[in-house]
C-alpha cells in the first residue's frame, strides 16, 4: 500500500503532466488582441479586442471647444466649467485617449487599421479583427 504521501506525489505531477501536454498540444492563440484605428478606418468583428482610436484625443478637445464664443477670455472660462461637469468620468476619458495614441506610439504602429497580437505580432490594412487574428494564428502555427 502507498503512503498517502507519494500518492499526492504522484496525483500532482500526473495533473502537472497532463496540463503540459494539454498546453504544447494546442495551437498557439491569441492572447491580447489590441486594434489601432481611426474614425475614418471603422473595424470589425472586434470581439474582446481592445481597441484605440488615436483620433479620440482630437474628438474630446472638439467636445469641449464645441460652440466657444470668440473672446479667448469667456472660452477659457466655458471650457474650465466644461471640465469640471465632466468630473472624473471625463478626465479618465481624456487620459486614457491620450495613454492609447502613447501606447500605439510605442508599439511603431505605422499604418491603421493595425491588429497585433500579444504586442508581438502585426496585420496592417485589416479591418476585421477575427480574419486578422486567423492570418495571425495561422502563420505562428506554421513557425517552429
Amino acid at each position: 500500500m502507498q503512503s498517502p504521501a507519494l500518492t499526492s506525489s504522484l496525483w500532482r505531477h500526473t495533473i502537472a503532466a497532463g496540463f503540459l501536454i494539454v498546453l504544447l498540444a494546442s495551437p498557439a492563440q491569441a492572447t491580447e488582441v489590441l486594434a489601432v484605428t481611426d474614425t475614418r478606418h471603422p473595424m470589425q468583428n472586434l470581439g474582446n479586442t481592445q481597441l484605440i482610436e488615436l483620433d479620440s484625443p482630437s474628438r474630446i478637445e472638439a467636445e469641449l471647444a464645441a460652440n466657444l464664443p470668440q473672446d479667448p477670455a469667456r472660452a477659457a472660462v466655458i471650457v474650465q466649467q466644461r471640465l469640471r461637469e465632466g468630473g472624473t468620468a471625463l478626465q479618465q476619458r481624456i487620459n486614457e485617449a491620450y495613454q492609447d495614441v502613447v501606447d500605439a506610439w510605442s508599439l511603431g504602429i505605422t499604418t491603421l487599421p493595425a491588429v497585433i497580437v500579444d504586442q508581438r505580432y502585426v496585420v496592417y490594412g485589416e479591418p476585421d479583427v477575427a480574419k486578422a487574428v486567423a492570418r495571425i494564428n495561422t502563420y505562428r502555427r506554421a513557425q517552429p
